[in-house]
């Protein structure tokens, strides 16, 4: 049995054995007592590159490996590398690593691990870069251009021009000193045409912006005429542009066909809109015909709104009534490319589908949608009233075939509006019975225009002085559409002109909460509280309105009276002051800052706006009137006679400015010129006592033989006086006596008078102003008026809608 059992030999190899074999070249312990390793590393045998592994077999590979066991001989060179898993024998043996990785034998001499060498300390500065060199200086040098173009063109977005030109230039002195210090260091063919390029572009477009025009079409010609600049023919759209501005047409012409000639047929929308350009420039020169070419080219390949509507201009210029109407079809059948009003309406009850809704509504792709159609709206509403009188033999048939078409078009909606411009083309033409029929067919249509249609009527009997039909209209515009401000502001303007402030106020309000940009509705709610004798509340409303319309004169004025109402006169010549800045020529707002620094005793100041509103409207009674009293103050009354005189052309009817010439005659000490007014006063009015005294005094004074006259006529004239004055009297008395006649039980008339009476009266007594109907109004009453006509002037009137 124990024959079956092989012992091994000692000296037979182990199936294990070798697993802490290792080369020998792997030994670094004693390395440093290594006289060939050491020799090898002095020398240069120690620097040849490593040689490749070699398997066994090889002469390399045959040298003896040695064991843990065996005695480790000194490693004689440097020669190849141990093979892990390499065949021995003839027998493979497991793969095995002599260590762990990051493992190394001085840790156990008390070396910390430390794989990334991180105890050596902080890695040296970097080199510092040697600015002094040329090829840095060039580098700062490009950057400062860049910035310098970059800081001009902030400038022209900021509006600084004058900034924006001074940094261009800058930036173009900077590059001609980067590209002559590149000429120096001789690396001139390394020249950055790009930025050459953005200098001398961004500089032209500044001289243009700047309105130097020779400088922006010289430094285009630099660019243009340089063959390295690449696409450099599309700069000539700009000077184009330059001789459009200059009015030089043919030659922005010429440039739009140059730039035309070397643009692609690829760049489409480029072309398009250079000969939309050439078209505009033809119709300045008034080329129609060629325009219409261009604008024809564009309508068959890009059609747009913009070219239909300068076609339509063209053929009607042109007198073309056929091709007027095709155009017209043209422009309505023009495709919008914006989404249709059903997609920004929720559709179902889903939230999120909802919340995108809400966030596109009115993003700004959605505001430029409603800008693009208003625009098409507004050139199709333009094209209709202006071609409708030439289309047809009357502008009603022209209005009716473009409503037709419209209707028929994807712009349904602006059939109505061109029936509401129909009437208003009627109320132009002074036909208002036409305006009113053609309103009144809305009043079975639908709410919205319904509405329209009543408020506009509504505002034409109001203009009319038919307050019942305006307020029965205004009703009706109100029921069918409650949210409509036009229509409650005639409503209010209704009301307050029967009286009844309160009620129209409300209406007013009501207008504001609905449309709180309604500033129709607030100046009318700020004029009821000014006759409610609210005058704060009205100032708030007039501050407000004001903050809307900063340059309205009306608010200014309005503001102005308030303050004067007020007590503050500082304030409101303030207002003034700013409402003259807005309106220079307004005579009424110039009287009345010459009227509140007379009240404040300035003078000089009231002299110098008063002449103003004289120069400006010299038949303002009240004006002329307190220039000439200024005049005789101040003791020149021979330049009073002068305003006298021109009262006396505007109201010759009245004595008084006769008798104040004649009166600035006498002063003057011109006796002879004072006695032929005084006599040519006393033919018109023979019966004037103040004429005939001033007659008496100057003949006595001058010795004249006409005094005799004078006086007798004076004193048959005073007697006349007191006999008129007892009749008035014994008049007043008998009719006093009637009345209380008459209450006691008198059959006769209270009014009745004897005929007799009535001859006598008609024979004795002639009015020197001449007859009741023609006699001019007294100063107080005429200033009243004066300044009800400026109050209706300045904006004192309800607006209505």
């Amino acid at each position: 049995m124990m024959e079956r059992v092989h012992l091994a030999a000692e000296e037979e190899d182990d199936l294990y054995s070798g697993y802490n074999d290792y080369n020998p070249a792997f030994d670094t312990d004693d390395l440093e007592n290594d006289a060939g390793f050491q020799q090898a590393v002095k020398t240069s045998h120690g620097r040849r590159p490593p040689v490749t592994a070699k398997i066994p077999g090889t002469a390399i590979g045959a040298r003896p490996l040695g064991t843990s066991f065996m005695s480790r001989a000194p490693l004689s060179s440097s020669l190849g590398r141990p093979m892990t898993g390499a065949l021995q024998d003839g027998v493979s043996r497991p793969m095995t690593a002599v260590r762990a990785a990051g493992y190394s034998s001085a840790m156990s001499r008390g070396s910390a691990f430390d794989p990334f060498g991180q105890s050596k300390g902080p890695a040296p500065p970097l080199e510092t870069k040697n600015e002094d060199t040329p090829e840095e200086k060039i580098k700062i040098l490009e950057k400062k251009v860049n910035d310098l173009i970059e800081e001009s063109c902030m400038a022209h977005s900021q509006g600084d021009l004058q900034l924006a030109l001074e940094k261009a230039k800058e930036a173009g002195r900077k590059e001609r000193a980067l590209v002559r210090q590149r000429e120096q260091v001789g690396t001139s063919e390394h020249v950055n045409l790009d930025l050459t390029y953005s200098v001398l572009f961004n500089l032209a477009n500044q001289y243009a912006n700047s309105e130097m025009y020779p400088e922006a079409l010289n430094t285009y010609q630099v660019i243009v005429k340089n063959k390295m600049f690449s696409n450099a023919g599309r700069l000539k759209v700009n000077m184009a542009n330059i001789y459009f501005k200059q009015k030089n047409y043919p030659k922005a012409i010429k440039f739009y066909r140059m730039a035309l000639d070397q643009i692609s047929s690829a760049h489409k929308e480029m072309r398009i809109k250079i000969m939309q350009n050439i078209g505009v420039v033809f119709v300045k020169m008034g080329q129609y015909s060629d325009a219409v070419t261009s604008f024809e080219h564009i309508m068959s390949e890009s059609p747009n709104i913009r070219t239909g509507f300068n076609l339509i201009l063209c053929y009607y210029a042109t007198g073309d009534r056929e091709r007027m109407k095709k155009a017209f079809q043209k422009l309505i059948s023009v495709p919008l490319g914006i989404d249709e009003e059903e997609r920004y309406t929720p559709a179902n009850d889903d939230p999120h589908s909802n919340l995108v809704i809400e966030a596109i509504k009115n993003d700004q792709l959605r505001q430029m949608e409603r800008e693009r159609k208003a625009l098409a709206e507004k050139f199709i509403m333009t094209s209709a009233k202006l071609i409708a009188p030439a289309i047809e033999a009357s502008f009603a048939a022209g209005f009716d075939w473009c409503v037709e078409m419209v209707k028929s078009s994807q712009y349904v909606e602006l059939a109505n509006d061109l029936e509401i411009n129909k009437a208003i083309t009627y109320l132009r033409q002074r036909d208002f019975n036409q305006a009113v029929e053609t309103l009144k067919t809305f009043e079975k249509k639908d709410s919205r225009v319904k509405s329209a249609a009543a408020t506009n009527l509504s505002f034409l009997y109001f203009l009319e002085n038919d307050c019942d039909q305006a307020e029965r209209y205004a009703d009706l515009a109100m029921s069918a559409d409650r949210y409509n401000p036009a229509a409650l502001v005639n409503k209010g303007n209704t009301v307050f002109v029967k009286g009844d402030y309160e009620k129209a106020a409300e209406f007013y309000k009501e207008a504001l909460r609905n449309d709180s940009s309604c500033t129709e509705a607030l100046y009318n709610v700020g004029l009821t509280y000014k006759k409610l004798n609210r005058l704060e509340e009205a100032l708030d409303c007039f501050l407000k309105l004001h903050a809307i319309l900063r340059n309205s004169a009306q608010v200014m004025y309005q503001l102005a009276s308030l303050y004067e109402m007020l007590e503050d006169p500082n304030q409101a010549i303030e207002w003034l002051m700013q409402l003259i800045s807005v309106s220079p020529t307004d005579p009424q707002a110039l009287a009345k800052l010459g009227e509140m620094y007379d009240n404040e005793g300035d003078k000089s100041q009231a002299f110098q706006y008063y002449y103003e509103a004289f120069r400006y409207f010299p038949s303002n009674i009240d004006v002329i009137e307190w220039l000439g009293a200024y005049y005789i103050d101040t003791q020149f009354c021979e330049k009073a006679i002068m305003y006298f005189e021109r009262a006396a052309l505007i109201q010759p009817t009245h004595v008084k400015w006769q008798l104040m010439a004649a009166s600035c005659y006498r002063r003057s000490g011109n006796y002879q010129k004072a006695l032929y007014t005084y006599k040519d006063i006393h033919r018109k009015f023979p019966e004037n006592v103040e004429c005939l005294r001033f007659l008496v005094r100057l003949c006595t004074d001058m010795g004249l033989k006409e005094v005799q006259d004078y006086a007798t006529k004076l004193k048959k004239v005073e007697k006349m006086k007191e006999i008129r004055e007892q009749r008035v009297k014994s008049g007043r008395e008998s009719s006093a006596r009637g009345r209380r006649e008459g209450s006691a039980g008198s059959v006769l008339p209270e009014n009745r008078h004897s005929p007799l009476l009535e001859q006598v009266r008609d024979a004795s007594y002639v009015d020197p102003l001449g007859p009741q109907t023609e006699r001019p109004k007294t100063a107080a009453k005429k200033r009243s008026e004066e300044d009800e006509f400026a109050d209706e002037e300045l904006g004192d009137d309800l607006l209505p809608e």
